[in-house]
Parts: structure tokens; sequence; C-alpha cells
């Protein structure tokens, strides 16, 4: 086997430090994780362990010509330029799910700290105060009380557990989980406004996606019920801290406890100091136990990659044996854009998924492309914890029937598939794609709708009446916001009936914009989303 320079650029414990120089062939070089010092040892490494703390840029990726594999001590893969990456044929991993348990007991503790005024207090007793104003310093129990968790995920199925056990009512809202993929029926699945109106303490266990990047505004916030206290240990993006300080200034919470911001780190918040606020500096899997597992689980992992042996967590493998990532990449783009366009499309819940491949040039190729399309489904709500690695298993604990289909083809091209999904109310959503020069991908078909575009970029999705008028209208609003159209394309059903019509944009349009669009009298539906 090749010698693996394995560089370290955070802290592991002895003990992933020992496995690593154990495996033959491996050297290990510990650098703080400062841009010059890692500059200077990219030039010898086959792989680098970091957090999230350090950015792994293109430039920076300029001087690694030997690296193979970057390693990311966390969920989130923010600062690693993932796609330079995948271009240089470097495998980029992370480890979703190892501090759960942390982070759930640090969003229980910001919760009993909430509930008791223990900052305050602290405060009052150091400064020499015994119980100077006991009305003023009086706190609530959380037996008894409800709490609403907006994620039901790893963390956020753990956060009820341990609120279930403080005898607390659990309203819980997750709009990809059904009622029967939850195992604990004390959990209730509800409505978000239900879940709001309803929730004495909020807390929020969503990942970081183009979803939930200010999942909160202004209008959201003021559903939340007249004295509730909102947790975010989740990511910063959630909601913009102004709008949480303007709620406590006013009183329509009662408090907030944050351990991820805007900005980290916050020195600009308004939240910093303020009453009723605990914060933390982003600490949720900062206990002994977690920095443990997580190390010795990215050291496990680095080694069985290296060594070819497991893949697990990796983001951007190549998934055929003998084929190489340049050559299955065009195919990979193209499923996850037909997965990406189900998901936009879908009205409820996914029951069912049928795929069919069809023409010699695809042989071969429905396991990696059903896993492309998977990806494409799970991706705009689950994030950077999808891989292809974990995909179908993602899949399956949303209880999907995935299987290979015949007699489901849209489109006359000899070299096509096509992914048919059936819904939670039997609708059923077909969308076909080729690969033009076995390198470019195009989507051909959506359910009764001829189209040919390119799926790249930021899209719109606009179902309409077929009747005049509808080009110059949208062009007209369009102009009108100084937002210029890339490219259009439309199909119909049939003449006088329903049209489908897919726009490109250089940018995402607003939210003004969107609105504007539903309020128009042509419109169906109109959905965005950037491939």
């Amino acid at each position: 086997m090749s010698a693996q320079h394995v560089v370290v650029a955070t802290d592991l414990t002895a003990e992933s430090i020992a496995l690593l120089e154990s495996r033959e062939g491996f050297t290990v070089a510990s650098v703080p994780p400062k841009t010059a010092s890692v500059r200077a040892a990219l030039k010898d490494a086959t792989a680098i362990i970091t957090r999230s703390d350090f950015k792994l840029d293109a430039p920076l990726l300029e001087h690694a010509p030997k690296l193979r594999l970057i390693a990311r001590m966390s969920a989130g893969l923010t600062g690693i330029d993932s796609d330079s990456a995948t271009e240089r044929g470097i495998l980029v991993m992370n480890t979703p799910g190892v501090s759960a348990i942390s982070a759930a007991e640090h969003t229980l503790a910001l919760m009993l700290a909430l509930s008791r005024n223990l900052p305050a207090v602290h405060d009052s007793l150091r400064e020499g105060w015994w119980l100077f104003d006991r009305g003023q310093q009086i706190g609530v129990q959380l037996h008894g009380k409800t709490v609403g968790i907006v994620g039901l995920g790893r963390v956020g199925r753990r956060v009820a557990q341990l609120c279930l056990a403080l005898g607390m009512t659990v309203l819980a809202y997750d709009p990809y989980i059904r009622e029967e993929q939850v195992n604990e029926l004390r959990i209730q699945l509800v409505s978000l406004a239900e879940l709001l109106g309803a929730a004495d303490f909020l807390s929020m266990h969503v990942p970081a996606t183009k979803e939930t990047f200010d999942f909160f505004d202004r209008e959201t916030l003021r559903q939340m019920k007249r004295g509730a206290r909102f947790i975010n240990t989740a990511h910063g993006g959630i909601i913009r801290e102004s709008l949480l300080a303007e709620a406590l200034l006013d009183g329509h919470l009662g408090g907030v406890a944050l351990d991820v911001w805007n900005e980290e780190p916050p020195f600009n918040s308004p939240l910093i100091g303020m009453d009723n606020v605990i914060h933390t500096p982003h600490i949720g899997d900062n206990t002994a136990e977690a920095q443990k597992d997580l190390s010795l689980q990215i050291a496990e992992q680095v080694v069985d990659a290296l060594e070819d042996r497991d893949y697990r967590n990796v983001i951007n493998m190549p998934l055929l044996p003998g084929v190489t990532y340049d050559e299955i990449r065009p195919y990979m783009h193209l499923a996850e854009s037909i997965g990406a366009l189900q998901h936009v499309l879908a009205r409820s819940p996914i029951q069912r998924i049928a795929i069919e491949i069809i023409g010699d040039d695809m042989n071969g190729l429905i396991k990696p492309m059903t896993v492309g399309i998977l990806k494409g489904l799970l991706s705009p709500f689950l994030g950077e914890q999808v891989s292809f690695v974990n995909a179908p298993l993602l899949a399956a604990e949303r209880g999907w029937q995935i299987t290979q289909a015949k007699g489901i083809k849209i489109s006359e091209y000899r070299n096509v598939i096509t992914c048919q999904t059936t819904l939670e109310d039997g609708e059923e959503i077909s969308v076909a794609g080729a690969l033009l020069d076995r390198q470019k991908p195009y989507i051909l078909g959506i359910n009764d709708y001829r189209v040919h575009f390119e799926p790249r970029g930021h899209l719109l999705v606009m179902g309409s009446y077929d009747q005049p008028g509808v080009i110059g209208r949208v062009g007209t609003l369009m102009a009108e916001q100084g937002i210029n159209i890339a490219s259009w394309h439309t199909g119909r059903a049939a003449p006088g009936g329903n049209t489908l019509t897919v726009l490109n944009f250089d940018d995402a349009l607003p939210e003004p914009v969107m609105a504007a669009l539903r309020e128009q009298d042509f419109v169906r539906h109109v959905h965005q989303l950037k491939i």
C-alpha cells in the first residue's frame, strides 16, 4: 500500500492519534488550525482532519497535490469547497449524529436555565444579594408544560425523550416524518401553526438547508404563544437575532437561549447581555464523551477510506468499481436533478418511488442513479447529512418503497431515465431525463408535459393555464423588478388546457416577486429551486 500522510488540524485524543500511527505506511502531522500552518503541511498530505472552524477553500486545495481525503469532525461541511474537492478527486467525509446526546443534553440544560432564571439568580448571589426580589426571581417548572420541537431527527428525538421524562407534553413538527415512523406514542406530530400556538418552550433541531435559513420571520415568530421561550441549538441561520431581541423587548417572548448565531463569534448580536437571554458559544457537542467519540470515529473513517475498505459518511464517493467519478458525474447530476424536481412538485409525503432506465448507455446504472435520485429528494430538507452512501438508508427510514419499473416512459429518447413518485394522497409525478452527448443532463418530460431544459442554476417551475398573454405578463413583472430571464421552456398537455413552464434565472427570486407570481390569475402553482 502507498504511504499515507495524515495532517491533523484539530485536537484528536491520544487514542485516535495512536490508531492512525499504528497503520502500516501511515504518518501523522499535527498542526495548529491556522491557514499558513495548514498550507505548508498540505504539500505532502493524502488526508486532512479538521473541525468546522477551519476553512478549506479552492485556493488552499491548490497547495495539496496529493490530497485524497478531507475529514470533517462535525455533521456540517460549511467552509469546505466540496465542489472543488470533487473536481480534484478528493473525497469529503463528515461525522453526522455522533454528538446527538451531547446536543440534546445541552438543549435541556438551556431549557432548565431559562425556566429558573439561573444566570440572573447566580449573578445576584455573586454580587451579595440574597433573594433581593423573590417575586422577580420566580421561575416555572417544566413538569406539565408543553415543548414544541421543530425537526424530529436524531437530536430532536433525544430532546423529546428527555422532556417526556420530565413530565412535559411533547409536540413536534417535521413535514418529512409520518406518524407511523414515530415509535413514541406520546410525541404528537402537529402542524407548525398548532405547535407555535401551544408551546411554552420552542426548541429548534433542523439541519442547515436552503429551506431552514430564515425559517422564522417576524410573522411566524408572532404566532408563538405570548411569554413562550425560544431555544436554538441547531444552526444560526434559522432566525435573525434582531427579531428575537424585538420580541423580548415588547414582552412577546419570555426568554431566549442560543448556542448558535447568525455570525460566529456574535460580536454584533443585539442579544448579548440582554435580560432573559442565555447565550453559549456553540458548545452543544463540547463534552468529553462527544469529543472522544468524534475523535475516534473520524480516525476510524479515515483509516478505512485510505485503506479502501469502507467509505461511510463520504458525501461524494464514486459508486461504481472501475468507473471514475468523471465518467459517472453527469449521470449522477441528472439523477439528483430529477429528485430535486420531484421534491418541489410533491404536495404531500412520498410513499413509493419507481425508476425506469432505458438504453444501452445506462445499462448497469440503475443503482447509482437511484441513489442520485434519492439524494436529490432528501437533500432539500436533510441538508449536508445526506450522501450517496446513506441516501438509501435515510429513504428506508422514511418508509419509501423503491422499485425498478417498466412502462412508465414519457419520452421518445433511446437513452432515458424516468422516475415516478406516488404520494400519500395518491397523486403520481413522473420526471424523465437524458444525457445529450453523454455529458449534458436535460429534463425531457414532467408528467404529460414535454419540456427540454438543462437542470442547472436557479429554476422556477410554474404551472399555469394555457391562455394568451402569460409570457408577456410574466416578462413584464420581471422587467419591472429588474430581473433578467436567462431561459424559458414551456410544455403543454393539450391546447387550451394547462401548461408547465420552467424558467432559469441568474439568482433566486425574492419572496415579494414569488408572492406577486402566486397572485396572478393564470398561475396554478409556482416553485423555485437551485440545482
